[in-house]
């Protein structure tokens, strides 16, 4: 199945997803940071817990055993709570200013996010797509699952992966967005880790590699 297809069959079930959930872009980038190794449900207890404080300056005011309660629904508190500072650093070296980030080239903020202590190529490139708007495709272990059960060869490496679907795909970022979010509901619905198959939408021409 091409893969701009796999993508048309997804949204044809499950509708245009408008993904990420927040309600401004600091609360998504500090939702990419609270997301490692966790669930959504278990972030949004954490962002709760944050407000109405949910802010750079009152995060950067807050003492760590205060910014670790707050944050402890989303598991490994101590070690996010130090992500979460170091990524304010890099933050407030750009204002703290999301309009200036804006002015700054793909590339450069990559690389910068990349150098930030704790955020890898997959959380950095959730903060350039979702909260920068910047045509950069996500790649996160449900991705893999899906690709790899429904028997596409798929790369093991990160950059590999994202090349994969930039090569095959418009440069959009908002079918990048839509699309990663498609994977994202699909993981949950029906290819989870033991597969719901019955009314799967992608069942006909799945090879089924689990």
């Amino acid at each position: 199945m091409p893969v701009m297809s796999l993508y048309e069959r997804l949204k044809e079930t499950y509708g245009h997803q408008n993904w990420w959930p927040a309600d401004s872009p600091f609360e998504m980038m500090a939702g990419a940071i609270l997301v490692q190794n966790t669930n959504w449900n278990n972030v949004g207890k954490a962002l709760a817990r944050l407000q109405p404080d949910l802010s750079p300056e009152r995060i950067r005011a807050m003492t760590d055993e205060e910014l670790e309660e707050r944050i402890r629904p989303s598991g490994f508190f101590r070690m996010k709570a130090q992500r979460l500072r170091a990524f304010l650093e890099w933050f407030e070296s750009h204002g703290d200013d999301v309009r200036a980030l804006q002015q700054v080239e793909t590339d450069v903020l990559r690389e910068e996010l990349l150098q930030v202590k704790g955020i890898g190529a997959e959380t950095a490139d959730s903060i350039l797509l979702y909260a920068l708007y910047r045509p950069v495709f996500v790649i996160d272990a449900y991705t893999h699952r899906i690709m790899n059960r429904i028997g596409y060869q798929f790369p093991k490496k990160y950059n590999q992966a994202q090349a994969f679907f930039e090569e095959a795909l418009p440069k959009d970022e908002a079918l990048y967005n839509d699309f990663h979010a498609q994977f994202v509901r699909h993981a949950k619905e029906h290819c989870k880790k033991k597969p719901v198959c019955e009314g799967c939408p992608l069942e006909p021409e799945c090879e089924k590699q689990i």
